[in-house]
C-alpha cells in the first residue's frame, strides 16, 4: 500500500498521522485549502512539515468546512434489489433495474456541511418516518480539479419509507439535519484502497449487536473514477466534494433503527465511523 497520511480535523486545526507520529498543523492548513489544492498530497506534507508534534488529535470535528456531500446510488445488486424490494408497492417495477445497468450513475446531493456529524457525533432519523437504516459507504475526496486524492468513510441515512412510497420523493429520504456523517478521518493517499477491502457495518442496541453485515469493494459495479468524473461534469466545486459510492449492505426490511442505537462502520486503513442515533 502507499504511503497514507490521516487527517483528524478538530476545533482548532488539523492533526495530521503519517507513520505513526502526529504533527499539529498551523491554523492557517484548512480543509478548503486542501481540497482546493492543486496537489492536495504536498499541500498535507508541507504542513506536516510547519507544525508541531503532538501526542494525538485533539476532540473530533466534522471532515467538512465549505465542501459539499454528494452520493451514488445503486452502486451494487444488493443495493438495487433493496431499491426495487421498498417501492414495489409504488410501482417501481424495473425501474432499479434501468438505474444499475445505465451508462449513467444515479447521483444526488446528500449534504450541505452543517447537516454533516462529526466522528462519535448524532445522526438523526426523521420523525416522519418509520423505517430508518444507516448505509455504509467508501467516500471519495474530490478536490476542486475534480481529482480524487483521499477517501474516508460514510454513514447515509436513510428513510425507506419514504423514498419506497415515490422514487421522487429521495431527496426527503435522503437529506435532512444530520442525515449524514463522515470520519473517522480522512485519509490523503496517492491509491485508492485495494478493491478486496471489507466495508463493515455493526448496530448495537443497549450494548448487544442486532445487526452486522460486510462487503467488500469489488461487489461496486463501476469504476469509482467513473463516479468522480459524473459528478464533475457541468458542475463547480470551488471548495471540492465529498462522494459517498453507495452501500452493499441492507439490513432485513423488518429492521428499523432507534434512538439510542449506535452505528459502527468499519474499514482498513480509516479506521471506525462510530455514531449514536438521535432525533
Amino acid at each position: 500500500m502507499a504511503s497514507i497520511y490521516r487527517l483528524y480535523p478538530s476545533a482548532s486545526c488539523i492533526v495530521i498521522e503519517h507513520e505513526g507520529e502526529f504533527t499539529q498543523a498551523n491554523p492557517d492548513f484548512t480543509l478548503d485549502l486542501l481540497f482546493s489544492a492543486r496537489s492536495p498530497r504536498v499541500a498535507v506534507e508541507t504542513a506536516q512539515g510547519q507544525g508541531q508534534p503532538t501526542d494525538a488529535p485533539g476532540a473530533p470535528w466534522p471532515l467538512v468546512q465549505s465542501q459539499e456531500v454528494w452520493a451514488a446510488g445503486v452502486t451494487y445488486y444488493r443495493s438495487r434489489t433493496a431499491r426495487m424490494e421498498e417501492s414495489q408497492d409504488a410501482g417501481g417495477g424495473d425501474f432499479y433495474d434501468r438505474v444499475y445497468d445505465a451508462d449513467r450513475p444515479e447521483l444526488f446531493l446528500k449534504a450541505t456541511p452543517h447537516r454533516v456529524a462529526a466522528p462519535a457525533g448524532g445522526v438523526k432519523i426523521r420523525s416522519d418516518s418509520k423505517w430508518n437504516v444507516p448505509e455504509p459507504e467508501l467516500t471519495l475526496a474530490i478536490n476542486t480539479a475534480g481529482k480524487i486524492f483521499g477517501y474516508t468513510l460514510g454513514n447515509d441515512m436513510s428513510s425507506r419509507d419514504i423514498e419506497g412510497e415515490n422514487p421522487l420523493y429521495l431527496p426527503q429520504a435522503k437529506c435532512y439535519d444530520r442525515s449524514a456523517a463522515l470520519g473517522p478521518c480522512l485519509v490523503v493517499s496517492d491509491e485508492l484502497p485495494e478493491l478486496s477491502s471489507e466495508l463493515s457495518i455493526e448496530i448495537r442496541r443497549r450494548g448487544e449487536t442486532v445487526f452486522q453485515g460486510a462487503t467488500t469493494l469489488d461487489q461496486i459495479k463501476r469504476p469509482l473514477e467513473s463516479l468522480a468524473d459524473w459528478l464533475y461534469r457541468e458542475n463547480v466545486f470551488p471548495f471540492g466534494s465529498y462522494l459517498m459510492t453507495g452501500t452493499g449492505i441492507v439490513p432485513p426490511d423488518e429492521f428499523t433503527l432507534n434512538p439510542g442505537d449506535q452505528v459502527l462502520i468499519s474499514m482498513d486503513p480509516v479506521g471506525t465511523l462510530t455514531n449514536t442515533v438521535i432525533t
